[in-house]
């Protein structure tokens, strides 16, 4: 706390009404907001014990949610929102999924699509770019990470030649993953005549708390009729043996069909509250078509009036699994409540299968999932680590008839933190077709044991769990 001395000068009474008015006002705002009580308490404790930096901490990286006005979308569904493709609707307990899902979400389950599964950048870039040089009205085109390196230069020529052959392009680019001090792909498409803009990006001091969220969706939507979703940033680490950077593997999906409304719909809602620019013009929204048989539904997240969605599909799923879950993610620090569901899966005896790793990206992340990983000792659930290069891929399936493909990271900074979008998706065949590549990687990955992890040094066991301790922000 923040003492006088006997006799104080105006200076430290001065410092004393600032450090009060400060914790006070973070002790209201963590009254009002936190629903955590041990979150609230500490930082409560850390506004008063530690003055001004403990606020200045707490406006930095303790306000996670953004406020976004109102968007009504000229979005001409056409009628084609509900579940009117494919062989048959869900049954069963996917039935009820599928019902906990559209009261979450407020959306109903979309048939007629179709979703090819891409390998990596050497086979989703070629497919973007032949889309993006056959685009006849729009493109909207949205990336957490956009490379100043070979990759990235590739884009932005075909995006700069797109728009001046008469196409309305729009980048949207995340203003910390991007680049938050320089951003050359955001000055190159600039310079070419491209609309760029850099998502809660600033250098107002009373925004700044919006530093630690991100947008972390990969969307591209041509026409407003073929979309690409999927964990893949634009770099030149996901080609091979194109990039000094560590080379990523990972997995993208190539969309058409009536749910790439909802790709386009998501768009335009960041785009609009990053410019003010509302994409009203009927190109950005055709009338669709069925082009397949599958189920799917978009599903946004973020710490705005989507918060917690992707927390409860998740839980739900899990919990009405009666088989198998299989999760692939570069990033797993899932909180107390996923983390009961999983052992509560076991204890229905599902066998649950999760996939990470050997190394990621972070060598922080590393420490904390380590960290985590002792406390999944006696839930017989089955870990694989996966060798490198590095792993970024985002998948889950549940019974062999339900999976989710994305953005999203079983983190708290993807559950909480960061935008994000995934694609809810019922259909047997192309669950069984992420199901193979899931065997894929586990025939490549072996045994990881929190037994083993809890065997470590005491000083590895102490820098783990002092990681894990990031666990909110990671």
């Amino acid at each position: 706390m923040f003492l006088l001395p006997a006799d104080p000068t105006w200076i430290e009474i001065l410092g004393l009404v600032l450090h009060v008015a400060l914790a006070g006002s973070v002790s209201i705002d963590v009254l009002l907001k936190k629903s955590d009580v041990r979150a609230a308490l500490g930082w409560i404790a850390l506004a008063w014990f530690s003055p001004i930096l403990g606020a200045l901490i707490y406006f930095l990286f303790g306000i996670n949610r953004v406020t976004r006005r109102a968007l009504k979308l000229r979005r001409h569904d056409d009628g084609r929102t509900g579940a009117d493709g494919g062989p048959a609707a869900p049954d069963g307990h996917i039935a009820l999924l599928n019902e906990v899902s559209a009261r979450v979400t407020r959306e109903q389950l979309t048939g007629g699509n179709e979703l090819t599964l891409l390998e990596g950048g050497d086979e989703t870039y070629p497919a973007m770019l032949e889309a993006i040089a056959g685009a006849r009205h729009s493109i909207a085109l949205a990336s957490y990470i956009f490379r100043a390196d070979t990759a990235g230069r590739e884009f932005c020529d075909a995006l700069i030649a797109a728009h001046r052959r008469g196409v309305a392009v729009r980048v949207l680019l995340d203003g910390v993953g991007a680049g938050w001090v320089w951003c050359p792909p955001r000055s190159w498409l600039l310079r070419g005549g491209v609309h760029c803009a850099l998502f809660l990006h600033t250098w107002m001091p009373w925004r700044m708390p919006f530093l630690n969220m991100r947008n972390h969706r990969k969307l591209l939507v041509v026409d407003g009729e073929l979309g690409f979703v999927g964990g893949i940033n634009i770099g030149s680490e996901n080609l091979t043996g194109k990039s000094r950077r560590r080379p990523i593997r990972d997995i993208h999906f190539r969309v058409r069909g009536p749910v790439v409304r909802a790709l386009m719909d998501t768009f335009a809602r960041d785009w609009s509250f990053a410019t003010h620019e509302s994409l009203d013009d009927d190109f950005w929204w055709p009338r669709l078509e069925r082009h397949g048989d599958i189920f799917a539904r978009g599903l946004r997240s973020g710490p705005d009036t989507d918060l917690y969605k992707l927390e409860t599909i998740l839980g739900a799923a899990l919990t009405l699994a009666k088989d198998r879950i299989r999760i692939v993610t570069p990033y797993f620090l899932p909180d107390a409540r996923l983390q009961f569901a999983l052992h509560q899966a076991r204890l229905r005896g599902v066998k649950v299968e999760i996939l990470l790793p050997a190394r990621s990206d972070q060598r922080l992340m590393d420490w904390a999932m380590r960290g985590h990983l002792r406390f999944f000792r006696h839930m017989d659930i089955t870990f694989f680590a996966s060798p490198g290069p590095f792993d970024h891929t985002k998948l889950c399936t549940i019974d062999g008839r339900w999976c989710l493909i994305g953005s999203s990271n079983w983190d708290a900074r993807s559950f909480r933190l960061n935008f994000e979008f995934d694609l809810e998706c019922i259909d047997g065949a192309f669950t069984a077709d992420v199901d193979a590549r899931i065997d894929a990687k586990l025939a490549r990955a072996n045994r990881l044991s929190p037994d083993a992890l809890a065997a470590e040094p005491v000083w590895l066991r102490l820098r783990n769990a002092a990681a894990r301790l990031m666990m909110p922000y990671l």
